[in-house]
């Protein structure tokens, strides 16, 4: 992964199924992309862990105005100490948005809209280089498999697979085999553990909230 590309982008583009041409999880899309967004933060040392909470240290530098870094770190200091997983939570459908609008400006996606029956908004979101979404995803698994020892993987990746897996994104291995690869999955997500762990329980609650409702 090219350092031009966040990790934010990257789980944008990882969200892909390449075979169907569309975003899978849009349910929980926005849980991931912020979670991300977070885990950036914590890798630059914008952030830290106080007791389970996020606390700001010092502004990120290099982060675009009005990218979901920027936002989401002015969110935090501009606020008492919150869990991590209300940061992820918070906001997370508008999240979408941020991260499609910046990725259709510079040219890696296009959106099509039109309408069902001439009144409902459809919106179709398509990779202008769909090998990127599939290089991205044979990265990834091959990175939960394992192969390759986990203090040797690409940061950004080994960060990326930790939180696939949590958000549970299609195209990631199943859930017997993530449990399989428990011990390795515990070390993929070590550098950025609280933000993993509130992006696993957000959508966890999502999904049961979802079916309680249906």
């Amino acid at each position: 992964m090219k350092q031009a590309e966040t990790l934010t982008r990257s789980a944008f583009l990882l969200a892909f199924d390449p075979r169907k041409e569309r975003l899978v999880n849009r349910g929980s899309l926005g849980y991931l992309l912020r979670a991300a967004a977070l885990a950036e933060l914590l890798l630059a040392g914008n952030l830290a862990d106080e007791a389970g909470k996020a606390r700001t240290l010092t502004a990120p530098s290099h982060a675009r105005p009005g990218s979901l870094r920027a936002v989401i770190w002015k969110q935090i200091a501009d606020s008492p100490p919150r869990s991590w997983r209300r940061w992820v939570g918070k906001d997370h459908t508008k999240a979408v948005g941020v991260v499609r609008d910046e990725l259709v400006a510079d040219r890696l996606i296009r959106v099509e809209r039109h309408r069902v029956l001439l009144v409902f908004p459809v919106e179709r979101i398509l990779p202008r280089r769909a090998y990127m979404s599939r290089r991205l995803t044979e990265h990834v698994v091959r990175a939960v498999r394992g192969g390759q020892p986990v203090g040797r993987l690409d940061q950004d990746i080994r960060v990326l697979a930790a939180l696939a897996v949590a958000a549970d994104l299609r195209g990631m291995p199943a859930a017997r085999e993530v449990h399989r690869h428990k011990e390795r999955i515990e070390q993929l997500s070590a550098p950025v553990e609280p933000v993993a762990t509130a992006l696993r329980k957000s959508v966890q609650a999502a999904k049961s909230n979802y079916a309680a409702s249906g």
